[in-house]
């Protein structure tokens, strides 16, 4: 006599869903999703993904370019298709673009993703970080300073709504941010100190 059960009627709800370990980054142009993603990721082996390269690639063109030709609304569905085609990842870190949380319906995709973390800078810090690149398309307006200021007054909301763990890079290091990152995320996967 065999054990026969119907797996349609099994309840998988009676286990625990196990958060993925992905380390989402989160935060305006500047604040160092980049450079200390790379780093978390090279430190924990886990594989960097850019949201925004990804779009480049499957769009053909530059970031500055799909602005230009096909307007700031078709690059956040771009965004969106994107961080959706990233949900089976595993032992990844993702950085997302600086107006990822702008789609409110972004904010359950990035939660689905991992552990979302925002990393944040003071205004001047950001204005002197971005100011080294031309070829930021929501910039290129008269006062590149007040563009930043207004939008980072309507997305500071917005990422620490996403966010599971902020932190201010401001005078951090990219070794010290990086390291705070993986102490956070030791903490909410439970992970060894060997981790």
């Amino acid at each position: 006599m065999g054990f026969n059960f119907q797996l349609s009627t099994f309840n998988f709800q009676l286990f625990p869903v196990l958060p993925r370990e992905n380390i989402v980054l989160t935060g305006f142009m500047g604040s160092g999703k980049s450079a200390v993603g790379r780093l978390v990721a090279k430190r924990l082996r886990f594989r960097f993904v850019d949201t925004d390269q990804l779009i480049v690639d499957r769009a053909g063109m530059p970031i500055s370019d799909i602005f230009a030709q096909q307007g700031e609304e078709h690059f956040r569905d771009l965004e969106t298709a994107v961080l959706e085609s990233l949900g089976n990842a595993r032992q990844c870190v993702i950085s997302t673009g600086g107006g990822a949380v702008v789609k409110e319906r972004n904010h359950a995709i990035l939660k689905s993703l991992g552990f979302v973390v925002w990393l944040t800078a003071s205004e001047e810090v950001i204005f002197e970080r971005v100011s080294r690149n031309d070829k930021r398309p929501l910039l290129q307006t008269e006062n590149p300073r007040a563009t930043i200021s207004q939008l980072l007054a309507v997305r500071r909301p917005l990422y620490e709504g996403a966010a599971d763990f902020s932190l201010d890079t401001t005078t951090f290091s990219h070794d010290a941010a990086a390291a705070a990152v993986m102490a956070a995320a030791r903490r909410t996967f439970a992970w060894d100190a060997e981790s």
